[in-house]
């Protein structure tokens, strides 16, 4: 295996971008209107001059990833779910496209215009509303950014039931709306299951008040779980009240070196037998993974060997002594079984920490090295690297090209990328559909909790039944019949 240092130059990320349009030559642009000087006025009227924006868009025009572009020549912040309601009203009535946009930390082109569309920020709806301490409920609105939202329920002893890498600039709204998963599903579940209520602005500006901070209720519809994972394709969601776990009290890791995935599983299994209720996250990478991180961003593995795969455990519970015990024994149950021949526990908060950085930073990692090609998805454990495999095989004569695999074996989340020095339309040609293919055989997600954007929206035919998107198309003319919600995203736009 040739290390990364021997595979890529770091390349000017400027190369690396590609126009949504570029990327996708037969996609055409929309029936909609284009933004006159009359329509800025009106906006101006609706946000004030500070919410507008002209000029220096290449933040909310680019993805994060650097990989697709639009160009979009206006940019709206509203500063009330009242504003977002008036914006929306006006662009349903002149038929102008809308893109809503969160943190923009998504890796699937969703939250980026493809050709003019107005991008309409959530960057000014950013309050934290309220904190129940004794029903652990927060309420705040959908431009939080998670770490910040993070801080503030930590003051009183809870703790946001989603962790990700991106945590410093990704939004509690896009969160909800890609429907991300995170490092600790395996503890705490999907987002959706702790959403109490939200409140959203439907296209026509009408605006569906679902607040609530009950934990049941039956009465209907659970018509906020339709907007979870829409990718801003039905509305914008503008404010969320979600129930939070307690804060931990002891946290406690340890990485191990395997010599296989067979090997990694294996931990994994008996990290599920031995930690029970306290095992909160279970990580893997392969060694490029780790080369990757060590050379590129200079974070050093705690281990002195290199190991074909890293498997990384985490533990959160109330009792320090009880948790490290249980970890200890079940490292002791490991090393016994033969399935690691290495491992190291974090003997502090900074350790763990780090250990944590390895795995939360492959992707900055990858990024500085070339264009990405990352596919989110989720498979039975047995067939997770199986799939690395196979694209590592069809890549091999393409030059400069390398793929990884690492994930969260918690919920069978595999995070597959292919690295080359530029955009190439050959090895893309090799990747796709070959890996929607595979999973679907295998009766695989091609989403795994990234959603589906521009760049997976037309393979949506390898996880959903034709019935089940048509249903979805009509819950979509429902919502939004003249299409102006974040138009080419989700749904296929090539039948």
């Amino acid at each position: 295996m040739i290390p990364v240092r021997h595979c890529l130059k770091l390349v000017p990320l400027c190369s690396q971008i590609r126009h949504g349009s570029r990327m996708f030559p037969q996609l055409k642009r929309g029936s909609f209107n284009r933004i006159t000087d009359e329509d800025v006025n009106r906006f101006t009227g609706i946000v004030g001059e500070t919410g507008i924006k002209t000029e220096e868009l290449d933040h909310y025009n680019t993805d994060w990833l650097n990989t697709v572009s639009g160009f979009t020549e206006l940019v709206i912040s509203p500063k009330s779910v009242e504003e977002v309601a008036a914006v929306l009203r006006h662009c349903n009535e002149r038929r102008l496209a809308v893109v809503p946009q969160g943190g923009n930390t998504g890796l699937v082109g969703g939250s980026n215009p493809v050709f003019d569309e107005i991008v309409l920020s959530l960057e000014r709806l950013n309050n934290i509303s309220h904190i129940d301490p004794y029903a652990g409920i927060v309420e705040c609105e959908a431009g939080v950014i998670l770490q910040n939202l993070s801080d503030k329920v930590g003051e009183h002893g809870y703790t946001v039931p989603l962790d990700l890498g991106a945590r410093g600039s990704c939004f509690i709204g896009g969160n909800l709306a890609t429907h991300a998963g995170g490092l600790r599903v395996v503890r705490y579940g999907q987002l959706r299951g702790s959403v109490l209520g939200m409140r959203v602005v439907l296209p026509d500006g009408q605006i569906l008040d679902g607040r609530s901070n009950m934990r049941k209720d039956n009465t209907g519809y659970d018509i906020k779980q339709l907007f979870i994972g829409s990718e801003g394709t039905l509305g914008v969601i503008t404010d969320v009240s979600l129930l939070l776990p307690q804060s931990p009290v002891s946290v406690n890791m340890a990485l191990l070196g395997c010599d296989s995935f067979d090997d990694v599983i294996k931990c994994y299994r008996l990290s599920r037998q031995c930690l029970g209720e306290i095992v909160s996250a279970c990580e893997f990478m392969d060694s490029l993974c780790m080369t990757s991180v060590n050379d590129i961003l200079g974070l050093a593995s705690p281990l002195e060997n290199s190991h074909k795969f890293y498997y990384l455990v985490e533990t959160s519970g109330m009792n320090m002594d009880h948790d490290m015990e249980k970890l200890e024994t079940c490292i002791e149950k490991v090393f016994e079984s033969g399935c690691a021949t290495d491992g190291v526990m974090a003997a502090s908060k900074d350790q763990a920490r780090h250990m944590m950085s390895l795995r939360e930073n492959i992707a900055p990692a990858l990024k500085a090295v070339g264009f990405n090609y990352k596919y989110d998805v989720s498979l039975p454990i047995q067939h997770m690297y199986s799939l690395v495999e196979q694209i590592r095989n069809k890549i091999r004569l393409t030059e400069g090209a390398f793929s990884v695999g690492y994930g969260h074996l918690g919920d069978n989340n595999l995070h597959l990328n292919v690295i080359t020095p530029h955009y190439s339309a050959q090895a893309l040609s090799l990747i796709e559909p070959f890996v929607y293919e595979e999973v679907s055989r295998l009766k695989g997600s091609i989403s795994a909790e990234h959603g589906m954007g521009l760049k997976k929206a037309n393979y949506l035919r390898y996880s959903k039944d034709p019935s089940m998107i048509a249903m979805m198309r009509s819950l979509k003319d429902v919502f939004d019949p003249n299409g102006i919600m974040n138009p080419y995203k989700l749904l296929p736009w090539n039948d």
